[in-house]
């Protein structure tokens, strides 16, 4: 299960790869505090853990009237005896959903331990990434730059179409890169909850390191609902190692 934290991290990346050349809608807003999705991570035909996205009230943040996004994953009770899994996320980005403006992490994946954050300064251009209160030198931002956890709001607000190319600059404090994917089809998939419409999703890996490096055919496919929320319905990994799936399996306050 040594590979367990990297489908967490390979979630969390694939998560920020995407975003929108389309317009917005400035009159509907697929999300709103108070959404909670839940889904479980498979590793093979083995559970693996779980993982919750939700959207809590607004805050102000350094002035800043912002949207406030949770990411929590733990791993299994039996998972716990050889890699516990306890990660959080917390993603603020303006009301606008224009730019990020905080994020943190708090990342406990067996003997690795991180309490990262990372600050975004708008008015120097400039995002700083620190671990324990260890800062690394500053890096440019690019205009409109997502956290990796805010990039997958920011995209729930535009239309997909089939084989559109979507992208939006993201960092994660260390970079900051345009994150890119590609709309590849249609599809109706069957989950515990019913069955839905799909668009399928394809991000661009080489930006993604670790295991995905090490595979020459690795690829990561995601399924959105295909309605005015379009939240995630299923996400899957090929790898060298073998599959991860992660699949909703239940959705609140939509």
């Amino acid at each position: 299960m040594m590979r367990y934290r990297m489908f967490i991290a390979t979630m969390l990346i694939f998560i920020c790869s995407f975003a929108s050349e389309a317009r917005a809608s400035e009159e509907h807003r697929p999300f709103r505090p108070g959404e909670k999705l839940r889904l479980v991570l498979k590793w093979t035909f083995i559970k693996a853990g779980e993982a919750t996205l939700e959207v809590l009230p607004f805050e102000t943040v350094n002035g800043v009237r912002s949207y406030h996004f949770v990411l929590t994953a733990k791993s299994t009770s039996f998972l716990d005896k050889f890699y516990k899994v306890r990660d959080r996320i917390d993603a603020y980005a303006n009301e606008k959903m224009s730019r990020s403006v905080f994020f943190k992490k708090y990342q406990e994946e067996g003997k690795t331990h991180r309490d990262v954050e990372v600050h975004f300064n708008w008015l120097t251009r400039e995002v700083q990434y620190s671990n324990f209160g260890k800062k690394k030198d500053p890096v440019p931002l690019l205009p409109g730059a997502f956290d990796p956890l805010s990039a997958f709001y920011f995209c729930r607000f535009f239309d997909l179409d089939q084989h559109q190319i979507v992208e939006r600059p993201i960092t994660d404090g260390k970079k900051c890169v345009m994150g890119r994917l590609k709309v590849v089809g249609k599809e109706k998939i069957r989950l515990s909850m019913g069955t839905y419409d799909s668009f399928v999703l394809e991000p661009e890996l080489r930006h993604v390191g670790g295991v995905f490096e090490k595979s020459r055919d690795a690829k990561i496919r995601l399924w959105v609902s295909a309605d005015k929320h379009r939240i995630p319905l299923r996400i899957r990994s090929k790898v060298v190692v073998g599959s991860f799936v992660g699949e909703l399996v239940s959705a609140e306050g939509l």
